[in-house]
């Protein structure tokens, strides 16, 4: 599946670097103080998020490039969460400053981690981190339209296992991987001498 020549211009990529065009986006909405276009935005950013995988898998368009490419959109996207959040909303950002540290380092040390390990940034995809992706984002607009905080909360703790999960994955491969969905998985390529 992987042995394919690699388009940088097919649709699941083309959505993909269309996430990364949002960051900058976002973070103008952020600076000129407006919320819901912000929201609206990362809306828009977290349905190309699902587009292109399934894009990918539905086209037979699954490629090491387009991992990679996802990789990066999620985790400037990610950013850009984070920074809005600062830009638009520092008193609740303050208020619970704790969950958004755990957030925060979930999806950084695993890629500071992949980073001196394979000097690459790591693109594994698990499931627990779309689960993660998924329950964060319903989180962050929860929190932020100030309808409830807990599920921000239950977001934290997801985000914590998952990128403990991606370290352990890093720390069990020999060499970079992409598309490796669990630790299980690592294990087992690990035993195998991956």
């Amino acid at each position: 599946m992987r042995n394919k020549p690699q388009r940088l211009l097919n649709l699941p990529n083309f959505f993909s670097m269309l996430r990364l065009l949002m960051a900058p986006l976002m973070i103008a909405l952020a600076l000129n103080q407006q919320p819901e276009l912000f929201i609206a935005a990362l809306a828009f950013s977290g349905f190309t998020d699902v587009l292109d995988g399934f894009l990918a898998r539905k086209l037979n368009q699954i490629t090491e490039l387009g991992s990679h490419l996802d990789s990066w959109g999620d985790f400037t996207i990610y950013s850009t969460m984070a920074l809005g959040a600062w830009l638009l909303w520092p008193d609740i950002v303050l208020r619970e400053k704790l969950w958004f540290s755990l957030i925060i380092a979930s999806f950084t040390v695993p890629v500071l981690i992949g980073l001196i390990k394979f000097h690459v940034i790591t693109s594994y995809h698990t499931w627990s981190v779309k689960i993660a992706v998924l329950v964060t984002f319903i989180g962050y607009v929860l929190l932020f339209l100030e309808i409830s905080a807990w599920p921000f909360y239950l977001a934290a703790l997801v985000c914590v296992y998952a990128g403990l999960e991606e370290i352990i994955i890093t720390l069990l491969m020999k060499h970079p991987h992409v598309d490796i969905r669990s630790a299980r998985q690592a294990w087992r390529l690990h035993k195998q001498g991956c």
